[in-house]
């Protein structure tokens, strides 16, 4: 089994049911361990849209890489996932941020995510749950890269981690 971190981002509808409903989808291939709080954070690449939520979620899998992805994929596109364009607003977005020590790179997967230590929406929540986690190619702990980051977009915090047990409390280990 591999450990992955996922993170979770929607800013469409009810945007922490959809957290909510991703995530019980994602349990049935993944033991989830543990989950960050939800941030709220300003969309990066197309301003003109609502502002998200997001999380990250830590768990187990005997999903190979490319498998993971595809189911990812079709928890998106099941619920309401569209693509017009770069960056748009999304009902789900689901990204495959970490998979153990596994650095891939093709034409559809590139773990480590290549924006991670871009961006807040996804080093914040990282970092709450897994400060000394260690980035693959750097290095460098989480906790590290997050303070040494600049221009990141804003982010706040929205609900702590019951967010999570409130929609499956059967989830957590």
């Amino acid at each position: 089994m591999a450990v992955v971190y996922l993170g979770l981002g929607s800013n469409c509808g009810d945007r922490l049911a959809y957290l909510r409903t991703a995530a019980r989808r994602l349990h049935a291939e993944i033991t989830i361990t543990q989950v960050s709080s939800v941030y709220e954070t300003e969309p990066v690449g197309h301003a003109e849209q609502p502002w998200f939520l997001n999380a990250v979620l830590e768990g187990y899998t005997e999903l190979k890489p490319d498998t993971l992805f595809q189911f990812s994929q079709d928890i998106e596109k099941s619920l309401g996932r569209e693509r017009p364009f770069p960056n748009a607003p999304r009902t789900i977005d689901i990204d495959i941020l970490l998979y153990g020590e596994l650095k891939i790179a093709s034409s559809t997967l590139t773990i480590p995510h290549p924006r991670l230590t871009e961006r807040g929406f996804t080093l914040c929540p990282l970092t709450e749950i897994a400060p000394h986690l260690e980035h693959p190619v750097s290095g460098e702990s989480m906790e590290s890269i997050l303070a040494t980051a600049v221009g990141l977009e804003e982010t706040r915090h929205f609900a702590d981690q019951n967010w999570y047990a409130e929609a499956a409390p059967e989830m957590l280990s």
